[in-house]
């Protein structure tokens, strides 16, 4: 026996055939492999700000000079500031190096080995990711075909080993919202409910304000998407008191970098700024929607997002978004039998769109 088989013994079996989280590509990965250069490759696979953060942001950062001092692990000044910005009192509000972060500890503050986790499929892989790796088991409630749930199908699988409900709204990879109704009726089952708002900006709608109210109801949000943060890691979540407390004990210590908590100070700064570039990215998010519908091969699935879902009808999603890729445009493409047939563009600029729309009727000329 090698040392190497030893020490794979040790190992927790059910990680044996766990198989990861597939991110985004990387453009530095793809250098020499695709008709452009890295630099000119368009990124429309991972939902980010093309705008990106506000400038005060790099000016602060710049100029910050305590760098070498830990953050508050109390999280007391960001709690303040994002007080303000959703209008809740802080003591319901803890922070994380992303929203991804706050996932993981609230599965690890509910969950035993065995208990059920129920999750709105086609939606966030990182629910199911967490759930596996703190023991848990999945259970799925399946959209509708036009991606659509509702309460009566979440309610159905509920058993007594259930544990938590995570539903994302809106929807990702879907684009699509749940009526306030159904999301309501979920929440009357009092079980541990969490609402994932990472992209609430561009749909426009929250529950924010029932944080407190319901004793339940756990709402998670973050700076990647409309304030341009994703390389800095910065989520937050709204929770019941006890909760937030509870999760303040549990986390790491010093979990949210004093790189992301200045850029987090300077954002709320530069409000106007930024929900400029929102308002950028959902007047760009109707002219991709139309642009595609005429695209006559591609089915749009109407968002309420940064991104437009679309089914391939002719030829394989896999083999466009490969296509796409070699002529320097990034696509998301799922490899789960329910989303094989499609696409998700992230919107981008004005150019980015023209870009891929140009691509895209090339690639019809070749098929």
């Amino acid at each position: 026996m090698t040392e190497k088989d030893g020490i794979e013994k040790l190992i927790r079996p059910d990680l044996a055939s766990f198989g990861g989280y597939s991110a985004a590509t990387s453009p530095e990965t793809l250098k020499g492999k695709v008709e452009v250069a890295v630099e000119d490759i368009i990124k429309l696979d991972a939902n980010e700000n093309p705008y990106g953060c506000s400038p005060g942001v790099n000016r602060a950062l710049a100029a910050y000079p305590h760098f070498n001092i830990y953050p508050d692990d109390g999280q007391a000044k960001i709690r303040e500031l994002l007080a303000g910005y959703c209008g809740i009192d802080a003591r319901h509000i803890v922070a994380g190096g992303g929203s991804n972060q706050l996932i993981d500890l609230i599965l690890r503050l509910f969950l035993k080995p065995g208990d059920e986790v129920i999750n709105c499929v086609p939606t966030f892989g990182i629910f199911r990711f967490s759930t596996l790796l703190c023991g848990g088991n999945i259970v799925e409630v399946h959209r509708d075909n036009s991606f659509a749930i509702t309460a009566a199908a979440v309610k159905a699988v509920i058993t007594n080993k259930t544990k938590v409900i995570f539903l994302v709204n809106p929807n990702n990879p879907t684009g699509t919202m749940i009526p306030r109704p159904e999301l309501l009726e979920i929440l009357d089952t009092g079980l541990p409910f969490v609402v994932d708002e990472a992209y609430c900006e561009f749909g426009r709608e929250t529950v924010t304000p029932m944080v407190g109210k319901s004793p339940n109801l756990m709402v998670l949000r973050t700076f990647s998407k409309w304030a341009g943060l994703a390389g800095l890691r910065i989520g937050y979540g709204l929770f019941p008191e006890k909760i937030a407390d509870y999760l303040l004990k549990i986390k790491m210590p010093y979990n949210v970098n004093v790189a992301a908590l200045v850029a987090v100070e300077e954002s709320l700064k530069d409000l106007a700024y930024l929900k400029g570039n929102v308002d950028k990215i959902i007047a760009e998010r109707a002219r991709l929607y139309e642009e595609l519908k005429n695209i006559k091969w591609l089915k749009t699935v109407p968002s309420q997002a940064n991104f437009i879902l679309c089914r391939v009808e002719k030829g394989e999603a896999k083999e466009l978004k490969q296509k796409l890729q070699q002529k320097g445009i990034l696509v998301r493409y799922f490899e789960e039998p329910r989303l094989k047939d499609y696409i998700r563009i992230s919107v981008g600029k004005p150019e980015h769109t023209d870009a891929l729309i140009k691509a895209l009727k090339q690639i019809e000329k070749t098929q």
